[in-house]
Formats: C-alpha cells, sequence, structure tokens
C-alpha cells in the first residue's frame, strides 16, 4: 500500500518503504514512481501516461520522505531548488555506538567506487574525492543504540552512512559501512524523517514529515 504524505495538482510526497527501489536496477523490481503514477491514475482517472517527475533519490534499504513533481513546471523548479541547496532534509539514524560529541558537524572528502557502489571517507582533500558536509545531533539513547538526527549540506553517494561510519557510528543493519549484521528486512535504520522547502508554484513553506518504520526499535524513538 501507497503512503502518501502530501499531494496537490503540483507535487506528491510518499513513506518510501525499505524494499522501494526510485530507479529501476538489475533486479527488474518494479520502481516506486511507477507505483506513483498508478495512484494517480487510478484516483483521478486520468486517460493515458501520467507524468510524474523524480527529484531526488533515496537508497533503497532506506525508508522515509520521498517528492516527486507532478507536473513539468514543478519539476524543473524543484530541481532548480534541489541545484541550490533551498530544500532541507532531516534524517533519522539509529547507531551502534554514542558518538563522542552529542552534537556536531562533520567533513569528510568522499570518494566513489563505482563498481562496488560504495564511497569511502577521507578527512583530507584529494583524489578528486568529494567535500561532504553534514550536522548531527543526539537526540535520544536506547540501551544498546542511539538515535541521531542528522542534517546533510551536500548530497554526496552514501554520504550519511559513510560520514558515520568514519566516526564509528555504522548506522544498525548496514553491512556495507560497519555494522556486524544485516536487518532481517535488509533495511538499515536510516530513515528520511522530513523535507522543509518553499512549494514550487503556490510559494508557501511546505514541512512534511514520514512516520517511522512499524518495528521495535524505531516504535522506541516515536516520542521525538
Amino acid at each position: 500500500m501507497l503512503e502518501v504524505l502530501y499531494e496537490d495538482n503540483h507535487i506528491i510526497a510518499v513513506n518510501k518503504k525499505a524494499s522501494d527501489i526510485v530507479q529501476g536496477d538489475k533486479t527488474g523490481d518494479i520502481p516506486l514512481p511507477e507505483y506513483v503514477k498508478d495512484y494517480i491514475k487510478k484516483k483521478y482517472n486520468k486517460p493515458g501516461k501520467v507524468f510524474l517527475g523524480v527529484v531526488h533519490r533515496l537508497d533503497r534499504p532506506v525508508s522515509g520522505v520521498i517528492l516527486f513533481a507532478r507536473t513539468s513546471k514543478a519539476l524543473s523548479r524543484l530541481n532548480e531548488m534541489f541545484r541550490e541547496k533551498k530544500v532541507q532534509k532531516t534524517y533519522w539514524a539509529i547507531v551502534k555506538n554514542k558518538p563522542q560529541n552529542t552534537k556536531e558537524t562533520l567533513v569528510h572528502y568522499l570518494l566513489k567506487n563505482q563498481a562496488k557502489n560504495k564511497s569511502q571517507a577521507f578527512s583530507r582533500e584529494g583524489n578528486h574525492a568529494l567535500r561532504s558536509e553534514l550536522n548531527y545531533e543526539l537526540i535520544h539513547s536506547l540501551d544498546n543504540y542511539h538515535l541521531l538526527e542528522v542534517s546533510p549540506k551536500t548530497g554526496r553517494h552514501h554520504q550519511i552512512r559513510v560520514q558515520l561510519a568514519k566516526i564509528g557510528c555504522p548506522i544498525k543493519g548496514d553491512i556495507k559501512y560497519g555494522f556486524d549484521r544485516t536487518n532481517k528486512d535488509k533495511s538499515i535504520h536510516l530513515h528520511a524523517r522530513k523535507i522543509d522547502f518553499i512549494h514550487p508554484v503556490k510559494k508557501e513553506p511546505i514541512s512534511i514529515t514520514a512516520p517511522t518504520p512499524n518495528d521495535v526499535l524505531w516504535k522506541s524513538c516515536k516520542s521525538y
């Protein structure tokens, strides 16, 4: 079932499940945009093809809010807003180890290995690595895990995953970046919690929050 968080004539936002892919890949699984198109087509009884523009992506094992454009005008304006960093995304991450500082800005230089679909973080500039910056804050501690709120300032490949791993805080379930075992459903405990932006047509501030997945750890964080 598609969980729609916001929709109007110009944009639609849904709560992506960790199993969903945003872009087709070698698995052959149906991408999330196709389900969104089908929802729009049925709800509004639209003849022919439905337009839907993809303006940003989330890794497959990541859950949370993802925004699509329903018109070409909204798509071009949202693309421009993302390029100009006028869209604020907030993530929640459940990590294995408590970070040394409860609040910090992390700056690393990320180098992507295309063949392995993996990035490596370096402390210093060099080797064509891209500057990557995020802010995090520890907002809750559980018995064995810690909840961080993360605000990326750049949009690099696997940025949150690799930067948190670099400071010794791998995300639960993320064996690619140092966690010791997978989650049963192949998800990782990284959730796109909120997105804030100015509506591309109405010019009004929009804030969309995505409920966390239905598991024991996320449930323990629902009061935050």
